[in-house]
Parts: C-alpha cells; structure tokens; sequence
C-alpha cells in the first residue's frame, strides 16, 4: 500500500501533464486559427466593394424596377453589410489553415493509415466545397431569383436592400458548399470503417426525403422547380458517395488480401 501511492501519484501527475500539453497544443492552434481570420477579414475588407459587387450581380441583372439598383434604409445597414461580408471571406481564405490545423490537432490519436486519409482529405474537401459554391452561384441562384423578382409583376416594384440579398446568398452559397461535401464524407467514413456501400444503399430511401427537406430549408422559395434544383444534385451526389464507398470497400479488401500473415 505504501508503495502504491506514489505510483497512484505518479501517474496522475503524468495523466495532468498529458491533459496540459493537449490544451497547450489546442491554445496554439487556436491562436493561428484566430490570427488567419483574423487576417483573412482584414484583407476581405479592402475589397468588400468587389465582394458584395459579385454577390449582387445575380440580383442585379434580373432587377429591373429602380434602374437596378440596390438600397439600404438603415444607417449602419451598409457598414455592418460590408463587416459581415469581409469576415465571411475571410473565413473562406483561412479555411484551408483552420482545416489543417483541426487535422493536425487530432492526428497524434490517429493511426498512419488515417492520417493520409484526413491530409487526402483537405484539398478534395476544398474542390467540393468550390463546386458547391460555383454551382450555387452559377446554376441555382439565377432561376431562384427570377422567380421571386418576377411574382407579382407589376403589383410593386422590387426595391431590393442589400443586406437582404447578401445574406441570402451567403446563405445559399455556404450551404450548397457544404451539401457538396456529401461524397467525400461517405467515402472518408467508409475508409474508416464507420459505414459500408450496403448500409449507405439501405438508407437511400430516406435520402430522398432528406434531399427534399433539404431543398425546401436551404432555397428561399416554395417553388418546387428551384426545391429540386438542389434535391436533384444532393440524389446525385449520394449516389456519388455510395459509389466511393464501395471503392473504399474493394481497396480495403484488396489490402487485407496481400498482407501477410505473421
């Protein structure tokens, strides 16, 4: 018993130390995670006239009520606009640092076969994520925007404020980013073990409805055409996803096969 205590001891003093090099490590990353923001927004914010330029251009070519202009009705309504919009992309020029850093913080507790699948994982995640982004944009955004611009027409004319319309489509661009991500979070959960192409198949049922949930939750609209314009995409993208689960399946098998055994 007298010889117990000062291991016991020992070992929760090892066990304090493990805890306070972790939130060390964590404080660090953190830090370079805030500064690159941080950074980021500063940057954003010398062009925030080109970026909410770019953010309005769909809504501004279909206006055609006040010579297309946009409107802000509140004093500070133009300044916080410019902030929002400054440490949005900022946010975006950091990801890629954040990204890594969130990846870097949990590889020490990671196997090595894990580790190359996170670091394959960061700049597939960022195609995705600029797939997204330009598909929103470019395909989803223009027929969303002539549906509410035009109902109604010649009832009132749309004076459109510009904090609403950056907010919406930050909002649409966000998460159709996110929602293209789909594939390769099924393929990363399959390497790791957590799913299988069988089980991913067995819940496509439901992802039809989620995908139309989904639709109806991120469009800004009750027109089913626009819904579909991003339930359409998420079907295709699961299919995506259970497809490269499937290859995850076949590579694992194909690595257990040559491993030799002993």
């Amino acid at each position: 018993m007298t010889l117990g205590r000062p291991l016991l001891r020992t070992e929760m003093n090892n066990r304090e130390q493990t805890i306070l090099q972790h939130l060390r490590e964590l404080r660090r990353r953190v830090a370079i995670c805030v500064v690159a923001l941080l950074i980021g927004s500063a940057v954003s914010f010398a062009f925030f006239e080109q970026i909410i330029e770019w953010l309005v251009r769909p809504a501004r070519d279909l206006q055609t009520g006040a010579g297309g202009q946009l409107v802000y009705t509140e004093v500070t309504e133009l300044l916080t606009t410019s902030i929002k919009v400054s440490f949005v992309a900022g946010f975006v020029l950091a990801f890629p640092i954040i990204l890594y850093q969130i990846i870097m913080f949990v590889a020490p507790g990671l196997t090595g076969r894990e580790k190359r699948y996170l670091l394959g994982f960061l700049p597939g995640a960022l195609l995705a994520f600029a797939c997204g982004v330009g598909f929103a944009y470019f395909v989803m955004t223009p027929p969303a925007l002539h549906f509410l611009l035009t109902f109604g027409e010649g009832v009132a004319v749309p004076l459109i404020k510009v904090s609403n319309i950056v907010n919406l489509m930050i909002r649409l661009l966000f998460w159709m980013g996110l929602v293209f991500e789909t594939p390769l979070l099924m393929y990363l959960l399959a390497q790791i073990g957590l799913v299988d192409a069988r089980k991913l198949s067995r819940f496509r049922r439901y992802w039809v409805v989620v995908a139309f949930v989904m639709g109806a939750i991120i469009t800004p609209t009750f027109d089913p055409i626009n819904q579909a314009l991003v339930a359409v995409p998420l079907l295709v993208l699961y299919e995506l996803g259970i497809l490269l689960a499937r290859l995850a399946g076949r590579g694992k098998r194909s690595t257990n096969a040559i491993t030799p055994v002993g």
